[in-house]
């Protein structure tokens, strides 16, 4: 079961990891439950026992880690119209709740990016209103459209790209979720709060 406090000591201890920017680590991947490192072999600077050395770099970290720190605040525009909301009739019989107020809810609190992954610059971002909570689709589809914001269990996402999915689709961004030519390409990161701010389809069409 996701434990959103253990997440969120997780986001710290990987911050203090990439604080410490030990040259022969390259990367540091936070996920839902754990934290990957991945080092360079043929560093010159990589320790013989390099797992037992990790493994000290994690207890470094884990003891300068602020755990009070709060990532970026991204505020990412949806449009919650039925031509972007393939999935919202479905959700409103599951939950009981009027498909025109499924994006009000959606919207409500902060929410915040567990991990990025499954495709490049897709973030996993927790706090979804329990009421919404509802499955992955039966039949995922083959193509879910760039930008679409989906839900399932207890979690949202935002696909980056045209991509299969089987998460319910409530709405769409005009927001580039991944985008190889910026700097850096994921809209995301671990640790981001998030804000989903409803907007309608002339403010999507503009901001597009």
């Amino acid at each position: 079961m996701l434990d959103l406090e253990v997440n969120a000591a997780l986001q710290a201890v990987a911050a203090a990891l990439r604080t410490a920017a030990v040259p022969w680590i390259r990367d540091v991947v936070p996920s839902l439950g754990g934290v990957a490192l991945h080092f360079d072999p043929d560093h010159p600077e990589l320790p013989g026992a390099a797992l037992q050395a990790a493994a000290g770099l994690l207890q470094e970290a884990i003891e300068a880690a602020d755990f009070e720190l709060r990532g970026r605040l991204v505020e990412v525009p949806v449009c919650y119209d039925p031509e972007f909301a393939l999935d919202i009739v479905e959700v409103a019989e599951r939950t009981g709740i009027a498909p025109e107020d499924i994006g009000a809810r959606h919207a409500a609190g902060e929410h915040l990016v567990l991990m990025v992954g499954f495709a490049p610059g897709q973030p996993y971002i927790g706090g979804l209103d329990p009421k919404l909570a509802v499955p992955r689709r039966a039949s995922p589809r083959t193509r879910v459209p760039a930008g679409s914001v989906a839900i399932a269990n207890d979690q949202s996402c935002v696909y980056p790209y045209e991509i299969s999915g089987g998460w319910s689709v409530i709405g769409r961004t005009p927001l580039a979720a991944f985008d190889p030519a910026r700097e850096p390409p994921s809209l995301f990161a671990p640790g981001d709060r998030v804000h989903f701010v409803p907007i309608t389809r002339s403010e999507y069409d503009r901001l597009k």
